[in-house]
């Protein structure tokens, strides 16, 4: 999987909002194949237009601490590649991490907030909020 400063790296060098949603699907492409049993009614993320869904993998630190790895596929292109960078900013990282991490600064960074439609917008936030809640959830904090 690609990190998150490449896919931001590559994001600037990209000028024109075309090469950048090509560049999103290719990041979705990255993506590893969920199972069948991934694209289940519980992995659903609701508050997407397109269907997403997030499969979630708890372990532990060396202090014990949770930890949260994430895969995630969509029957759209440019959504999956929106799994893709978000995967690529949460994934493996510990619960308090997650929970601390705004992704709202680097949507805005690399330009995403001004060139998603409101429902890919909706569907990016509550993709995130899922997420979150996924951490909130493993530190006990929901």
């Amino acid at each position: 999987m690609i990190g998150i400063d490449e896919i931001i790296g590559n994001f600037d060098l990209l000028e024109e909002w075309e090469d950048r949603y090509r560049y999103l699907i290719e990041l979705g492409r990255t993506l590893e194949p969920l199972s069948p049993e991934g694209h289940s009614e519980i992995n659903k993320v609701r508050g997407c237009a397109s269907q997403v869904w997030l499969e979630t993998t708890h372990s532990r630190d060396v202090a014990g601490e949770p930890t949260l790895s994430f895969r995630g596929d969509s029957d759209a292109h440019i959504v999956r590649g929106l799994v893709a960078l978000v995967l690529a900013l949460y994934s493996g990282r510990p619960a308090r991490e997650i929970v601390a991490t705004d992704a709202a600064p680097l949507f805005e960074k690399i330009g995403l907030a001004q060139h998603l439609t409101p429902q890919r917008a909706n569907g990016l936030r509550a993709m995130v909020e899922r997420i979150r809640t996924e951490a909130r959830a493993a530190l006990g904090e929901v």
